[in-house]
């Protein structure tokens, strides 16, 4: 899932480049990014760097244990 603090980074940088005259509309303004920033990012099928880290030490386990496998093989195979 993505994180809603980085989405409200991303609005805090967006409104505070906003001509001063928008501030009335500021409200509506940040609610229609809102909506689009979450949409856009959820069309991206994004991970967080948490979900991210738990498969790269799922990767780099099952990885050890393809080496292993593969040197018991090779001991293994008739010379």
């Amino acid at each position: 899932m993505l994180d809603p603090k980085k989405i409200e980074e991303v609005m805090n940088s967006i409104t505070s480049a906003l001509p001063q005259g928008l501030t009335d509309m500021q409200g509506d303004i940040e609610k229609n990014i809102r909506a689009a920033l979450s949409a856009t990012f959820s069309k991206l099928d994004l991970v967080t760097r948490e979900e991210f880290d738990v498969q790269t030490q799922v990767l780099h386990r099952t990885r050890e244990k393809l080496e292993a496998l593969e040197k018991r093989v090779t001991e293994l195979e008739p010379k």
